[in-house]
C-alpha cells in the first residue's frame, strides 16, 4: 500500500517526534519513520493511529489516484517563491466531529468578509487549550462574544475584541467555547 504519511506529516509541520508523541499509546520516531518508508508494513491499526495524531481521516494517509488533492508547485518563504524539492501535496479542508463555523459579514480585524472561521468546541475543563486564540463563546439568550482568550481566573475569562478600539470582556462560567482552529478564505 502506498501511503503519504510523510506528505501528511509535512503539511501539518509535525516532526517524527510529534505524531510518535501523539500516536494513543505512544511510539518512537523510529518506527513512524519505518511506516512513513515503507520498511515496515502499514496494517490499518497503524494507519488509524497515525491518522488520529496527524488529526485527519485515515483515507487521508492512503495514495488515491482519483482525488482531488493540490499540488504545491511553490513554497513562499522569506526570500520569495521557489519551488519544491519534491511533490507535494495540500489536503482540502475538512470538517470534524464537534466543529462549528462562523461566517464573517464584515470585515473585523484580522477577518474579512466571507471568511469561513471553523471552530473545534472546548468543554470547559479544556478552555486552557485556547489561552492566546480566537474563540466564540455564548452568553445568555442566543448572543455570542468574539475575541482573543487572553486569561482566565478561575470561572472567569477574559477576552480581548478582535477590532481596535473595543473594550475587554470578562465572561462568567460559560458551559463551552468555541477555539478557532481553521480560517477559509476566498481570494
Amino acid at each position: 500500500m502506498i501511503t503519504r504519511i510523510r506528505e501528511v506529516r509535512k503539511a501539518k509541520r509535525m516532526t517524527l517526534d510529534d505524531v510518535a508523541r501523539a500516536c494513543e499509546p505512544p511510539t518512537t520516531a523510529q518506527t513512524i519513520g519505518r511506516l512513513e518508508t515503507g520498511t515496515r508494513t502499514v496494517s490499518v491499526g497503524w494507519l488509524n493511529r497515525i491518522a488520529k495524531a496527524l488529526g485527519v481521516d485515515a483515507a487521508d494517509l492512503v495514495d488515491h489516484p482519483e482525488r482531488d488533492d493540490l499540488e504545491v508547485v511553490a513554497i513562499l518563504g522569506a526570500s520569495g517563491p521557489t519551488a519544491p524539492k519534491r511533490t507535494v501535496r495540500v489536503l482540502p479542508p475538512r470538517n470534524r466531529p464537534g466543529q462549528i463555523a462562523i461566517m464573517v459579514s464584515a470585515s473585523l480585524g484580522d477577518y474579512r468578509s466571507g471568511d469561513e472561521i471553523w471552530c473545534e468546541r472546548l468543554a470547559p475543563e479544556d478552555f486552557a487549550r485556547a489561552l492566546n486564540r480566537d474563540v466564540l463563546v455564548p452568553r445568555p439568550a442566543g448572543r455570542f462574544l468574539f475575541g482573543r482568550l487572553i486569561g482566565r481566573e478561575g470561572d472567569k475569562l477574559h477576552l480581548l475584541p478582535p477590532g481596535a478600539g473595543m473594550r475587554q470582556s470578562v465572561v462568567t462560567d460559560p458551559p463551552w467555547l468555541a477555539m478557532a482552529v481553521k480560517l477559509v478564505r476566498d481570494l
